[in-house]
């Protein structure tokens, strides 16, 4: 897929369902948002907002007007997830947008959120825009196991709080899938391939591997990234677990050797394979938050 393309989702068992490119980075292949064409249509994902258009669009690809979207369902605040919010609650003014209790104030007011996202993802925030607030009385705030019906589809949150306090993932029965927020790490489906997932404030090691166990528990046939795309179920969770524990040591071990934060996240994201996959802006931009989320964790647990 490209930049904008929309592609019906034929992974598996899943029907109605469509994932479009956002572009997000400028990079192909990193963003993705899902549309679901059920009897209630809903849109899983908002993107960063600064593309909202390509999400309408995809949506008359569709052949779905704005206006009869819904449900509008992030997995997480995160303004990578949930930054295009605002935009399409103005454009789709009849969508109730879901969110994990948590999240739910951020949508509303998302101030606190654009201040730690220009802290956290340095650089990269030039990609981004401010994101609009999500008027209160369209936001419905769920917890773990609440069940959003969509007619002959529904999404079953399941919560996952290790990336970030305010993630679930959702079960979607009856195309035997799992949206999976961040909680599976990064894919990149040319190499068939897990990037490690573990930004600033939140990361907790021992809980996003409780989060792939979720996953794991309702084993579903497919996983439909939210960075990148859909794909059946193989050992990508098992691969995913070791990754990022491998991971986790790496930048620990290499913390012991170089002492300066600085220059461990300089080690790793001057030289980092992600380059390979997004491009080198986006490669290393991505590795040097990782590493500070990483680095966030081990200081709370010393």
């Amino acid at each position: 897929m490209g930049i904008g393309d929309v592609r019906q989702v034929a992974t598996g068992s899943c029907t109605d369902l469509w994932v479009v490119d956002t572009g997000m980075y400028e990079v192909s292949q990193y963003g993705s948002v899902y549309i679901l064409d059920a009897a209630r249509p809903a849109i899983v994902e908002t993107g960063i907002g600064t593309h909202a258009d390509r999400i309408l669009d995809a949506l008359t690809e569709v052949g779905l007007a704005p206006e009869e979207i819904e449900v509008i369902a992030v997995t997480h605040v995160h303004l990578d997830h949930a930054g295009g919010a605002g935009f399409l609650a103005e454009a789709c003014p009849n969508a109730t947008f879901v969110v994990h209790e948590i999240g739910a104030p951020h949508l509303a007011d998302p101030g606190r959120l654009w201040a730690g996202t220009k802290q956290a993802v340095g650089d990269q925030i030039t990609h981004y825009v401010e994101p609009e607030p999500v008027p209160e009385d369209r936001i419905q705030p769920i917890a773990d196991g609440d069940r959003i019906g969509l007619g002959e589809h529904a999404l079953i949150a399941h919560h996952a709080p290790g990336h970030a306090p305010h993630q679930v993932v959702y079960e979607d029965p009856e195309n035997d899938a799992v949206f999976t927020g961040d909680a599976a790490g990064l894919y990149a489906p040319e190499r068939d391939q897990v990037e490690p997932s573990s930004p600033p404030p939140d990361f907790d090691l021992e809980q996003a591997l409780r989060d792939v166990e979720t996953i794991q528990d309702v084993n579903p046939e497919t996983l439909l990234y939210s960075h990148f795309g859909p794909a059946l179920l193989t050992d990508q969770l098992d691969a995913y677990a070791r990754t990022l524990s491998d991971w986790v040591q790496a930048v620990a071990a290499t913390r012991d050797e170089l002492g300066a934060d600085a220059a461990v996240v300089e080690h790793f994201a001057g030289e980092t394979a992600a380059s390979d996959i997004w491009g080198p802006e986006k490669g290393r931009g991505e590795t040097a938050m990782n590493v500070r989320g990483v680095l966030t964790y081990l200081d709370s647990t010393a």
